[in-house]
């Protein structure tokens, strides 16, 4: 061998040799994954071919049994909701029988003499005991309820207003008492003082009222504030209230006959004159008509002339729009009797005197003599506009606090054993804080004395929230603005809250009615939801929502609610109701998970077709005694024609399987089963091999039904239930 070849080196020729066998190999293999290339696309194209030609024997077929299902369904739903309206309708008429039968005393609110017959008498009875009061009041609110549900059956216009008349006029009534009711507690407050502290305090409640009033008899300038323990509720005085003669009152309604005030301002700013509402029956002789307004006790109730001056505005809202709510005004009952056209004209004098300022007058002279009538106070100068709080995003919780104080009235000497008693008739009056001359040098411009506090320090307020709401965040405060009719947020400030304790504290620069707000969308949007069924006619809607998670049991007509949380839920939590009771007590709970026509504005939603989602629900509600239904992932990518959906057949009251779901695709003209997964890694439209194209949702799932499945036939009272939760939760665009 050559040295090159000892060295290992190659000749050309070999090289050449090699590089022509590398060359051939690559062309080789080139040509194999052509003709493999070739082979693929033929075997996809066919493939294609086939899919294409099976399609449209699917489609074919779905087309040619299109009308036939359309129909089926048609008849189905209507079957179905034939048989709910003639058991909605029977049982208005069995209730009304049984309403008819009840003999407890208690008036019918739908019978117009009756109601004005319970509301005159109570207007005219001189009952002032708050233990009696209470229970007139516990009476009078349940009356409201009834009316509040005859107006959700869409009564005839004429009923309807008829309703809205007496409905405001028994509310106007109710805060009137309550008023006559201090009054008579304040006049002996000195009879009832505390010996340690030299001053009256009292608590009287019910299970909807928490009355607590402070009598300032001792006037020590070191007093600072006062505690309710018992109901939670406190507040702080300024130096010039400690040493005022003036009571403190808190008043705690677990309702609230404010907020819809709100709601008709926003439809008619404007100041109306006064309006007379219509009355169908005779009142009774010596009475008042209801739709009058008088005052009594020298216009001394705030609260009263409030409301007083809302209702005759609201009358003539109606009158101008059967839309619009109404108002019927009712007198105060302290007065000694008049003749009804005296009344009137006094009462069209003075709103026409103190017009909408009635609401945040100063009421009679600082001695607390002299002429009944108020005094309007000057414009407040330099003040600033709050922030109005918007309704259709926040949701007032746990009633009503009335913050006032008042001038404490004149309190009962001893004389050679004689009690006198000074006897005003003036009523209840509010003390004016700040005082006039403050609030026109302006609040934004207050003078400071020499030690810089202000010359009107804040009142101070300490709630404890009430057992019966769960506030998902930290409360907001807001005050009722009587003169603008809404709440706003404005004249609070130092406010601070204790998770632990669930106590709210602040300050506000007057005395108002206040109220606690929560984001009605907290909740939302939702992270998933599930339906599934417990057996026949029985099913388990859980939503886990943005804060917390909530299961809502449906069995037959009724549905209860289960929650892991159970403070502020206690009340309702396993408590069997209907869709709508239940979605009332949920809101009024603050937890909310039904949307209105609002929620879209405020929630960041999966927008779809509104019929065709609407179409889905009813048809989920046919068959999930059988079926049980989830969210999905791919709901969001699939466009808003069309919704997806997880299905599965599911006969057993066990949590399903995560390989039991399979995806469905749903549109306005056709459903499919998908070939994905929920865990696949992209969206794909493409049909689940072996199942076909249907017209309805309904149809697509009866396809591949057991013959256990077909046998469970929903009850019609079971699909209402199931689809008024589908409809009020809107799970397909709401997650």
């Amino acid at each position: 061998m050559s040295a090159q070849k000892k060295g290992g080196k190659l000749s050309k020729a070999e090289k050449e040799q090699l590089q022509k066998e590398e060359d051939e190999r690559r062309e080789k293999e080139e040509e194999e994954a052509r003709l493999l290339a070739e082979k693929e696309e033929q075997e996809r194209l066919e493939r294609e071919r086939k899919e294409q030609e099976e399609n449209q024997r699917l489609e074919l077929k779905d087309k040619d049994r299109r009308e036939d299902e359309l129909n089926e369904l048609r008849h189905l739903l209507e079957e179905n909701q034939t048989a709910v309206t003639k058991w909605e309708t029977d049982s208005r008429a069995k209730a009304k029988w049984d309403r008819y039968m009840r003999c407890d005393g208690s008036p019918d609110p739908s019978v117009q003499q009756e109601i004005n017959t319970f509301i005159n008498l109570w207007w005219e009875d001189p009952e002032v005991q708050i233990k009696p009061v209470l229970k007139e009041c516990a009476l009078a609110l349940r009356l409201l309820e009834e009316l509040e549900g005859m107006l959700r059956d869409q009564p005839e216009p004429a009923d309807a207003l008829r309703y809205k008349e007496t409905l405001l006029s028994i509310q106007t009534l109710i805060q009137s008492k309550l008023d006559h009711s201090t009054e008579e507690i304040l006049k002996s407050a000195n009879a009832h003082s505390d010996i340690e502290t030299g001053n009256m305090q009292t608590v009287v409640q019910d299970d909807i009222i928490t009355l607590c009033l402070w009598a300032n008899l001792n006037k020590n300038p070191r007093f600072k504030g006062f505690q309710f323990e018992e109901v939670g509720l406190g507040f702080e005085l300024p130096k010039q209230l400690a040493i005022s003669d003036v009571a403190v009152r808190i008043l705690h309604t677990n309702y609230d006959h404010l907020s819809h005030l709100a709601n008709l301002k926003s439809q008619n700013p404007s100041r109306m004159s006064l309006g007379l509402g219509a009355r169908e029956e005779p009142l009774l002789e010596g009475a008042t008509p209801v739709g009058e307004c008088g005052e009594t006790e020298g216009d001394g109730d705030r609260r009263g002339s409030t409301q007083q001056g809302n209702a005759d505005e609201e009358v003539q809202s109606v009158r101008g729009s059967e839309g619009r709510k109404s108002a019927v005004s009712v007198i105060s009952m302290k007065e000694e009797r008049r003749s009804g056209q005296k009344q009137l004209e006094d009462a069209k004098q003075k709103l026409e005197e103190n017009g909408s300022q009635i609401d945040t007058m100063l009421e009679g002279d600082d001695s607390g003599e002299g002429d009944s009538a108020p005094t309007p106070m000057e414009p407040v100068i330099n003040s600033y506009e709050g922030q109005v709080v918007d309704l259709q995003q926040y949701t007032p919780l746990g009633g009503v606090f009335y913050c006032d104080v008042f001038r404490l009235p004149p309190q009962s000497q001893q004389l050679n054993g004689w009690e006198m008693r000074e006897l005003l008739d003036t009523g209840l009056q509010p003390f004016p804080y700040p005082t006039e001359q403050t609030q026109i040098q302006g609040s934004a411009s207050m003078k400071l004395e020499d030690s810089g506090v202000l010359t009107c320090p804040p009142v101070g307020v300490t709630v404890t929230l009430p057992d019966s709401v769960l506030f998902l965040e930290d409360p907001q405060v807001a005050r009722w603005d009587p003169e603008g009719q809404h709440w706003k947020t404005d004249c609070i400030s130092e406010t601070s809250y204790d998770q632990a304790e669930r106590k709210i504290s602040f300050k506000m620069d007057s005395f108002y009615a206040f109220t606690l707000l929560q984001d009605s969308y907290a909740n939302m949007p939702f992270q998933s939801w599930e339906l599934r069924p417990l057996g026949q006619d029985s099913a388990l809607l859980t939503i886990t929502a943005a804060l917390t998670e909530v299961s809502i049991t449906i069995k037959g007509s009724k549905c209860m609610l289960q929650s892991d949380q159970e403070r502020g839920l206690n009340h309702i939590l396993g408590q069997w109701m209907s869709p709508s009771q239940l979605q009332k007590a949920m809101v009024s709970a603050g937890v909310n998970i039904f949307v209105n026509q609002y929620s879209d504005k405020y929630v960041s939603v999966n927008a779809k077709d509104p019929l065709l989602e609407h179409t889905v629900y009813e048809q989920m509600a046919l068959l999930s005694s059988a079926f049980a239904f989830s969210w999905s992932q791919w709901n969001t990518q699939c466009g808003h024609e069309h919704l997806v959906l997880q299905v599965c057949e599911h006969l057993d009251p066990v949590p399903v399987r995560e390989d039991s779901w399979c995806v469905y695709l749903l549109g306005a003209r056709r459903s499919q089963r998908l070939r994905i997964k929920e865990h696949s890694e992209a969206f794909s439209p493409e049909l689940d091999p072996g199942s076909e194209f249907h017209s309805t949702f309904l149809h697509m799932l009866r396809d591949g039904m057991s013959p256990a499945g077909q046998e469970r036939r929903s009850h019609h009272l079971f699909v209402e239930a199931v689809h008024r939760l589908l409809r009020a939760t809107r799970p397909l665009t709401y997650s």
